[in-house]
C-alpha cells in the first residue's frame, strides 16, 4: 500500500496548477502527490483530483487528497491525510474503508502514536524546520523529535516542514520513512529535477 522506502511525497502548492506541478513531479520520481488547496471549490477540486489520480496511476505512484475524504471517494483516490483538527482518524476510517490509506499529520510522539492505534497507514511528522506553509503560530519540532517518535511507531512515518535537499538524508537518518515537501519542488527552477535530487538525497541518509 504505501510505497518502499525512502519515498517523496511532494504537496502542491496554492500558488501553482496542481495537475502541472504533479505532472513534474511525478517525472522525477515523486512516489506520492497530495493535492492540498484550502480555498478551491469542490469542483475544482474534484477536477484536479480526476488528473492527478490519473497521472499517478501512469507513474504508478500514489495519489492521496488533504482534508476531503469526499473528493478522495469521488475521484478514487489512494487515500486522504488529515490534520489534528480535522475529523478524527476512527471516523475517517469508517468512512474509508479498509482498503484506502489514511494518513495524519503530528507533532509529537504522543500524537503519532495515537494516529497508528486510530487506524493511519502513514504518518506525517512536523513541521521539522521553520516554514511558510504552516498557518499555525507554532515552533519546529525538530530532527531529534522526529526520531523519538520513529522509534516508537511501527507504521511509516513522513518528515514534513522546511526540508530541503542539504537535509533530506538527515530525515532517513533519523528514521523517516520519507519526506514530504512543499516549496522544495514547486518552487524549484526545474521540479523534476528536484525531485529527483530530493529522492538521491534520501538515498544517501539510508547508507
Amino acid at each position: 500500500m504505501i510505497p518502499s522506502t525512502p519515498f517523496l511525497c511532494v504537496v502542491t502548492d496554492e500558488a501553482f496548477n496542481p495537475v502541472t506541478l504533479a505532472e513534474k513531479a511525478l517525472e522525477g520520481g515523486a512516489t506520492m502527490i497530495q493535492l492540498r488547496h484550502k480555498s478551491a471549490s469542490g469542483s475544482q477540486l474534484l477536477f484536479w483530483a480526476l488528473e492527478i489520480v490519473r497521472l499517478c496511476r501512469l507513474h504508478d505512484a500514489l495519489s492521496i487528497i488533504n482534508d476531503r475524504i469526499d473528493i478522495a471517494l469521488a475521484s478514487n483516490a489512494d487515500g486522504v491525510h488529515l490534520g489534528q483538527l480535522d475529523m478524527p482518524a476512527r471516523a475517517a476510517r469508517k468512512l474509508l474503508g479498509p482498503s484506502r490509506i489514511l494518513g495524519i499529520s503530528t507533532s509529537s510522539p504522543a500524537e503519532a502514536l495515537q494516529a497508528e492505534e486510530d487506524g493511519a497507514n502513514y504518518i506525517g511528522f512536523g513541521h521539522i524546520f521553520p516554514t511558510s506553509s504552516k498557518e499555525r503560530n507554532s515552533a519546529p519540532v525538530g530532527a531529534e523529535t522526529l526520531a523519538a517518535a520513529a522509534r516508537l511507531v511501527t507504521i511509516p512515518i513522513v518528515a514534513i516542514g522546511g526540508i530541503a535537499i542539504s537535509s533530506a538524508n538527515q530525515m532517513i537518518s533519523c528514521g523517516a520513512s520519507g519526506i514530504a515537501v512543499i516549496s522544495a519542488v514547486s518552487r524549484a527552477e526545474n521540479p523534476a529535477e528536484a525531485a529527483a535530487c530530493l529522492l538521491e538525497a534520501m538515498r544517501r541518509g539510508e547508507q
